[in-house]
């Protein structure tokens, strides 16, 4: 019986109400088979493999619908992976018959995104939309010309008939007003409240009751009759995009056997340092914080530790050591937690690594970050001080071998070389590393030798890039 109606369901209204007048067989067939004279072509446009291991996406938002004409190159949608934002682009020119995801759901490297219609017509257009309420547009001029006083009976209805704000298909408020059926007060079963052509019919009693069945979202949103008010409920809500990322991550994560140490340092001379040039570089554009001093720091560590900037390959029982320092920054974003990295920390200044920084921060804000700047990461920080706390136990990102955490900065009672107490800014800093392969007294050292920077930042002048 749907699938009736999806075909020929405006016949079916004229039939059963146009005034009493049957429509005759040659009519009929008219209606039911006119067609133009086309090279069917349907093509299905399959997620193409983004990079980076990706598996799966979350569509974010279709810049298209069913039924578009759409050419080469012209946005189609955009998708979050677990690490990037990602618009994807059309491949051929045609119209758009069926979009096989809608927004929130997952998809599928491989598998189909949508249908294109890229057929060479020989006559006018035909409509092929898979919803199948477009198509009965064609089908209805076609009755018209063969029902008597049809025109009359829709000029009067539309006089009668409020238009509202109801969602429904030029269609379906076609077969109301020719009926004068008010569509405020059709109980709709489509998405988001779109009144359908089957609800018009069961409003009518041309078909049974319940013939036609609400969109999943509408029968979400009904309150279970048999549960109390009062009654406490559960949401189960999918992992996807960013959260279901995290715990692919930490679950590998997990998987290392961790080895933790932490120490304080005094920034105090780092803060009079930043104080000083924060001016001049906000004068060339770039906002400067303590992360690109951590950054910097880290990176000049790492030279005489390249073990802290390896990767262990598990399988080989090797560790890969990296010419390169590109630091991965733990970000909170709209979308949950990112880690994108600063490439090629060595060769940089610090009013260099800031700019970079930056940038990465605007992009995470915006939800636009690509996959390359997730790419080949070797070493982690976190500055977790933002938000508060002083020691945690960072997990480390595989196949990286290490990560450090830094709590907020403190003004706290210390002793000076004279044994003065006198104020200090002070920070904590937690390590974790990669016990199979790095030991405790090499972890150590890396952190004194990044400490030994932060609390004299003279020793930035011999590595300014």
């Amino acid at each position: 019986m749907a699938g009736l109606i999806q075909r020929h369901g405006s016949v079916l209204v004229r039939r059963f109400l146009t005034n009493g007048k049957r429509i005759t067989n040659r009519a009929l067939a008219v209606t039911q088979f006119h067609t133009s004279a086309q090279l069917d072509k349907t093509v299905s446009f399959n997620l193409s493999d983004i990079g980076e291991g990706i598996r799966e996406v979350t569509v974010k938002e279709w810049f298209v619908k069913e039924g578009d004409v759409v050419e080469q190159f012209d946005n189609l949608c955009e998708v979050q992976s677990d690490k990037a934002s990602v618009t994807i682009t059309s491949r051929y020119d045609g119209k758009i018959l069926k979009l096989h995801k809608m927004v929130d759901e997952i998809a599928l490297v491989g598998k189909p995104l949508l249908d294109f219609d890229v057929e060479d017509e020989e006559g006018e257009d035909s409509s092929s939309s898979s919803s199948g309420e477009s198509s009965s547009d064609e089908e209805e001029v076609k009755v018209q010309a063969v029902a008597t006083g049809a025109g009359a009976a829709a000029a009067t209805a539309a006089s009668v008939i409020s238009s509202g704000k109801v969602l429904a298909t030029p269609a379906v408020r076609r077969i109301a007003m020719e009926n004068k059926v008010d569509l405020r007060e059709v109980k709709p079963s489509g998405k988001h409240g779109r009144v359908l052509k089957g609800d018009v019919l069961e409003f009518l009693n041309i078909i049974p009751q319940g013939t036609v069945k609400p969109h999943p979202t509408l029968a979400q949103a009904k309150p279970s009759a048999t549960a109390p008010c009062s009654k406490s409920f559960e949401t189960v809500v999918p992992l996807k995009g960013v959260a279901k990322a995290m715990y692919k991550s930490m679950s590998e994560s997990l998987k290392i056997p961790h080895f933790a140490y932490s120490d304080e340092i005094d920034v105090s001379n780092l803060v009079k340092v930043r104080e000083a040039l924060k001016a001049e570089a906000l004068a060339r554009g770039v906002k400067l914080t303590y992360m690109p001093f951590f950054v910097k720091a880290a990176s000049n560590a790492l030279k005489e530790f390249p073990l802290v900037n390896s990767s262990f390959d598990e399988p080989n029982e090797s560790v890969i050591f990296k010419s390169y320092h590109n630091i991965s920054i733990a970000m909170h974003t709209p979308q949950g937690l990112v880690v994108p990295n600063v490439k090629n920390v060595d060769s940089k200044s610090i009013l260099q690594i800031a700019a970079d920084l930056n940038a990465l921060q605007e992009r995470g804000a915006k939800g636009t970050l690509t996959p390359d700047d997730f790419l080949n990461g070797t070493f982690s920080l976190s500055n977790i001080g933002i938000i508060g706390g002083t020691y945690t136990h960072p997990c480390i990102m595989a196949p990286q071998v290490a990560i450090g955490a830094i709590g907020q900065t403190k003004v706290l009672p210390r002793f000076d070389a004279s044994g003065n107490v006198v104020p200090a800014h002070i920070i904590n800093v937690s390590w974790s590393a990669d016990h199979r392969i790095i030991d405790g007294v090499t972890m150590a050292s890396f952190s004194n030798a990044w400490k030994r920077q932060l609390e004299n930042p003279n020793l930035f002048l011999l590595s300014a890039q």
